[in-house]
């Protein structure tokens, strides 16, 4: 799923970096390699995904892809040079937080969520 949000991300910031460059005109649009290079990185990432969610639970691995949103921010920050303002940070540290307790949280399941399951 990292892997999966590192395409997906990179797709993201090649789509931001197409979109700056982005006009009407239908050869200039065919030609412009960023959003052809983000539309094949999302490709791509949907195959893994896909891949992934055959082995995984959807409950845990579909909340990983929230770190795309870590991933972004960071990058559209250093290379775009986006302001990141401190709402931006505490964003960023809550999804990391989430996607860190749902990560251990599926490690043991709950005896009383077995139990019921069992039931």
């Amino acid at each position: 799923m990292i892997v999966c949000t590192a395409f997906t991300s990179a797709a993201q910031l090649l789509y931001k970096s197409g979109a700056e460059r982005l006009s009407f005109n239908l050869f200039e649009l065919i030609t412009n390699y960023a959003l052809i290079g983000g539309l094949l990185l999302y490709a791509v990432g949907a195959v893994i995904l896909i891949t992934a969610l055959k082995g995984g639970e959807v409950s845990v691995l579909y909340p990983i892809i929230a770190t795309s949103y870590i991933w972004v921010s960071l990058f559209s920050w250093v290379i775009f040079n986006e302001g990141l303002n401190i709402f931006r940070w505490m964003g960023v540290g809550l999804i990391f937080l989430g996607v860190t307790m749902i990560s251990f949280g599926s490690r043991g399941k709950h005896p009383s969520i077995e139990y019921v399951e069992a039931v």
